[in-house]
């Protein structure tokens, strides 16, 4: 029997995005509900090529077959603080990695979630690397910090956007739990909103073991 690992982070009011109002309360309108303000890239979110390029596809076009599928689960260990990811460290997987395939890089990041160094210290993918997705032909990267570049350089965080969604490499961000996973494939399922023309959503992320 398989197992479900939820790799989402709560929408959480008061998180970076993240706010609601009560429309209705059980005591005065005989029903509870929420109007919630969701900024598209809160939390455990998916990028759409929109995001970072003026003509991109957007996250209601985003196929469920890339939102659904196996992935490489590759454990980069104990990274530091702004460190760049290269090829170099996928060590033996740079030559398991196919056309088509899915990547989600174990880093441990989510420890810092809730704190500064979660958004402003955040490890990154190197140009380098993200070049070398695009070669490789791989679908969708998966990554457990809040940004696969850093948030607080504009033009490192615009250029690998624009490398990675430009190539239709769908980016799913702060993912979590990925601690407890062991084996190195999994089946991963990310399902964004249907928001029509959207530059990316909230997603409720997964892996089946």
């Amino acid at each position: 029997m398989s197992k479900i690992v939820d790799l989402t982070h709560h929408v959480t009011r008061g998180d970076r995005g993240i706010d609601y109002e009560d429309s209705s309360l059980l005591s005065r309108d005989g029903w509870n509900a929420r109007t919630w303000h969701l900024y598209s890239h809160s939390n455990t979110h998916m990028d759409a090529p929109k995001h970072f390029i003026e003509d991109g596809d957007t996250i209601d076009n985003t196929s469920l077959d890339v939102c659904m599928g196996p992935a490489w689960l590759i454990d980069l260990g104990s990274v530091e603080a702004r460190q760049l990811h290269t090829v170099a460290d996928l060590g033996d997987y740079a030559d398991k990695i196919q056309k088509g395939d899915r990547v989600i890089l174990k880093t441990g990041w989510e420890r810092h979630f809730g704190t500064d160094t979660f958004r402003d210290g955040l490890p990154r993918i190197s140009r380098e690397l993200a070049a070398w997705f695009v070669k490789k032909g791989i679908i969708l990267v998966g990554v457990e910090p809040p940004s696969v570049a850093d948030v607080n350089d504009i033009a490192e965080v615009t250029e690998i956007h624009r490398i990675l969604l430009g190539a239709n490499i769908t980016i799913v961000e702060s993912l979590k739990n990925l601690h407890l996973i062991e084996q190195d494939r999994i089946e991963f399922i990310a399902l964004p909103l249907k928001l029509r023309d959207g530059d990316g959503s909230p997603v409720r992320a997964l892996a089946k073991i």
